[in-house]
């Protein structure tokens, strides 16, 4: 098992908050982490998942009664998005015997579960997201950036004993996402037009979503598209990075650009099966610059904001970190070994006003290239990050 720096984290709000939340894709190890965290209780716990359908109709007819008669212990919710009627009991529960560490709650949906109980825990319950693992992560148990990088960050694919398994796995975990998942979370389609969408959006990725063509594409409508869009957003599948507005003077992009989360997901719906297909596939600096904004969004601390930039007359930075309004660091994400910068990235500066400005690739070597320009590599631009105080340490 890899260790999860988010351990120590949930650890600490077990022992002052009533209920944890831990939110994440399917597979990205939220029950494997609950696991551990059990065995560092002081007090017996209880667990019920869900898509077990005695759990479930155990929850859904008899929660209150079955919570209350185990009030000495720590009760485990997995897939609780599934049973949004029972915040409001755990509402009442909490406020009648306000123990820390009574309820830990997993989630594979986002908005859906915060929206629920938002409503009904707030004040109770502090929310943690377990994303695919972490660069830190995977170095502790010997696992190179590149192969992070080809098989991406779900535990079970990083750790396939070959490229053959990793590339099974992945057909497995798409599969149930279009065949079961999706459903579930309110986008009612055939197999094969969302397996068409997902392949369609890994062609996009990297790029500026356009939803008429998608529509267009589909043969869907254009408001259907961004429901499904908002639901895949919802599921942890994909991230929208929106566009940075500095000066309205200028013309702006004004769509987000497309990424899909885990970069091994996006191997797989391109058919690449090696490292070596990757680096010889048009899709690889798209991959690359997706997995280095991904590592980076993961660690900002609170109060951090990730853009990126782009205007009509070609001035473009891949990520801007904002801070407030104030615009901290431009970061350039290059696959080219040469850190060598166009005119679009410096015009971009001009207009961003950072002082603090990276170019990562592959190699780094944290080298000034230019006044106020470091070229680095991803794990170099995090502790450059850390410095400066946009980022979390991992400890």
């Amino acid at each position: 098992m890899i260790p999860r720096y988010l351990q120590q984290i949930i650890q600490q709000s077990l022992r002052f908050f009533p209920a944890v939340g831990i939110l994440g894709p399917r597979q990205v190890g939220k029950t494997t982490l609950v696991k551990q965290l059990v065995s560092d209780l002081t007090r017996p716990f209880l667990y019920f998942d869900l898509e077990l359908l005695d759990d479930y109709q155990t929850l859904s007819q008899n929660a209150a009664w079955v919570i209350d008669t185990n009030r000495e212990k720590t009760i485990i919710i997995d897939e609780v998005q599934r049973l949004l009627p029972i915040f409001p009991q755990l509402r009442g529960l909490i406020d009648r015997d306000r123990q820390p560490g009574r309820f830990i709650l997993l989630g594979s949906a986002s908005l859906q579960f915060l929206q629920k109980s938002s409503e009904s825990l707030a004040g109770r319950i502090a929310y943690h997201e377990l994303m695919p693992l972490q660069i830190e992560e995977a170095q502790s148990t010997q696992i190179s950036v590149p192969t992070l990088w080809f098989r991406g960050g779900f535990p079970d694919a990083l750790l396939a004993p070959s490229d053959d398994f990793w590339y099974l796995w992945q057909q497995n975990f798409v599969k149930t996402y279009i065949e079961q998942d999706l459903s579930q979370l309110g986008i009612n389609a055939s197999p094969s037009l969302l397996a068409n969408f997902l392949r369609m959006l890994a062609h996009n990725h990297g790029a500026l979503l356009n939803y008429s063509t998608l529509a267009n594409s589909l043969g869907i409508s254009h408001t259907t598209v961004q429901r499904y869009i908002a639901i895949l957003e919802q599921a942890y599948i994909i991230r929208r990075l929106e566009p940075w507005f500095v000066n309205v003077s200028k013309r702006i992009v004004k769509s987000p650009k497309l990424y899909l989360i885990d970069s091994g997901s996006l191997h797989f719906l391109h058919g690449l099966r090696t490292q070596s297909h990757l680096f010889q596939h048009p899709i690889a600096g798209a991959s690359w610059e997706g997995f280095v904004i991904e590592q980076i969004i993961r660690r900002l601390r609170n109060g951090v904001f990730p853009y990126f930039y782009r205007t009509s007359n070609g001035a473009e930075m891949d990520l801007v970190l904002v801070e407030g309004i104030q615009p901290m660091v431009s970061i350039e994400i290059k696959l080219s070994l040469n850190p060598a910068l166009k005119r679009g990235s410096t015009e971009s500066v001009a207009d961003l006003g950072t002082s603090h400005n990276l170019v990562i690739t592959p190699q780094g070597g944290n080298l000034s290239v230019r006044p106020n320009w470091i070229h680095c590599n991803v794990e170099e631009a995090i502790k450059q990050l850390e410095n400066l105080g946009l980022v979390e340490k991992i400890v």
